[in-house]
């Protein structure tokens, strides 16, 4: 009778399993042209092959994707999370969940928690909405959440932008290795300081003529370019490596370009310095599992 409890038991010798081989995290592009034009529907940034998961993910905790919407149109998203950030690439329009209102404007951004109903988006002319949810680590643990955590929480641009300039101007000739803001809740002021218990949030300038020295972090970012000038020669960008030499600098680095509208993948545990050798400031929005890994004490985040 006991046999059949066992069929499914797996015993390795320690040294052989202890650090077993998973795929590497890509270093990949969610390219701008996608929600730039065409029908209304959600544009996934799937990278389950890479990450080996049955069903969609851009990182083991996250699933991001674009939503375009056309004129006088709206789309219904849903997903089994207790996250769901929604950043206005462009547009116009309005948000309901729940009986819920929220009217959005390009650079906004809000965070809705988990819910069992259809979400509902409106928009007043063609717009690009950025979606992050953290519907794959449920899809991990097989769970469903059982109440939402936080209430729904609205970032306005102008706002933001704001804050930013007060920084900077507070910060003048610093050289600060980020200018930026951390979204914070708060369900998490006293704990994480980040947008959600999961997630995590900054809206970054990288000044013109400047750059941010490398840091590193277990994390994984999934990276928004919210605006960069248009440049053939490519002035604008993240560099990218799993090691630094002596003196801080990343060894055979791999060089990612900023599109505006375009999001990219930084691997977990990898140096990442960012570049602007144009005449214009550059904002990037990372989005991060960090709101877990913060809370589990592991996030390790290091600066050169």
């Amino acid at each position: 009778m006991q046999t059949k409890f066992e069929e499914d038991a797996r015993i390795y010798e320690y040294t052989s399993a202890a650090n077993p081989p998973i795929t590497d995290i890509p270093i990949m592009y969610h390219e701008s042209i996608l929600h730039e034009n065409g029908e209304t529907r959600i544009i996934h940034f799937d990278l389950s092959s890479y990450i080996e998961t049955s069903y969609a993910a851009t990182s083991p905790n996250l699933l991001a994707a674009f939503i375009r919407i056309c004129k006088n149109e709206n789309i219904k998203t849903f997903a089994n999370a207790t996250s769901q950030i929604f950043y206005i690439i462009n547009g116009n329009g309005n948000t309901v969940v729940n009986n819920n209102i929220i009217e959005w404007n390009k650079g906004d951004l809000f965070v809705i928690p988990y819910t069992d109903n259809e979400i509902i988006h409106n928009a007043n002319i063609d717009s690009s909405i950025y979606w992050i949810s953290d519907e794959p680590l449920l899809n991990y643990l097989n769970v469903i959440p059982k109440s939402p955590k936080f209430n729904i929480t609205f970032f306005s641009n102008n706002k933001m932008l704001n804050e930013i300039e007060i920084i900077r101007s507070n910060n003048e000739n610093k050289h600060l290795n980020r200018l930026g803001i951390l979204l914070g809740n708060k369900i998490t002021e006293n704990s994480t300081k980040t947008i959600t218990h999961t997630m995590w949030s900054l809206l970054n300038v990288l000044p013109s003529n400047e750059y941010q020295k490398p840091h590193k972090h277990n994390s994984i970012a999934l990276d928004l370019c919210v605006y960069a000038k248009k440049d053939e020669n490519g002035k604008i960008y993240t560099l990218m490596g799993k090691n630094i030499d002596s003196n801080g600098n990343i060894i055979d680095p791999i060089k990612c370009y900023w599109t505006t509208g375009t999001v990219f993948v930084t691997p977990p545990g990898w140096w990442h310095s960012h570049h602007n050798e144009s005449n214009e400031d550059a904002y990037v929005l990372p989005i991060q599992d960090a709101g877990l890994y913060t809370y589990q004490r592991t996030l390790n985040i290091q600066f050169t």
